[in-house]
């Protein structure tokens, strides 16, 4: 900053202008930046944004399709787990069923089971009761031959 207060403080003033000098080169610089502009225009920047525009449109359809197939997955992740609850509700109750059948059945069972041992204890029981009169009798009849036996010896 020194050195360009220094440079326009001693600059001589030698002639109509002096240090800004307005002659033919600041038409001619406009100009040549002006079709430089255009050249470079032409030939650099529109190649460039047009590359540009593809590639954002390229990147707008893959996230388009992107959020397409992602809006369809979560739909197809929802009928699934829909399905999956509906299928295990009806797993649910089919166990229950199976189950209360399975205990019906072996409540039946039980029951036929426990008629048919009750009916062999009382068969066992008359039998043995039947059996005990038996033995009883026949001792009775033992005990009372014996006996007549032993007066018999006795009174002789």
């Amino acid at each position: 900053m020194v050195n360009f207060s220094i440079l326009i403080s001693s600059s001589e003033i030698n002639g109509p202008g002096g240090l800004f000098d307005i002659n033919a080169t600041l038409p001619l610089v406009a100009i040549q930046f002006l079709l430089l502009m255009v050249v470079l225009n032409i030939l650099l920047y529109n190649p460039l944004l047009t590359v540009i525009t593809e590639r954002n449109e390229y990147i707008l359809n893959n996230l388009a399709k992107a959020s397409e197939i992602v809006a369809e997955a979560n739909k197809l992740t929802a009928q699934y787990e829909q399905e999956l609850n509906t299928v295990r509700k009806e797993a649910q109750l089919e166990i229950t069923n199976s189950q209360k059948i399975h205990k019906e059945i072996l409540e039946i069972e039980l029951n036929i089971s426990q008629k048919y041992i009750d009916n062999l204890l009382d068969t066992i029981t008359a039998d043995l009761t039947e059996k005990k009169n038996i033995a009883i009798n026949s001792l009775d009849n033992i005990v009372q031959s014996l006996c007549q036996k032993i007066e018999t010896k006795l009174s002789i």
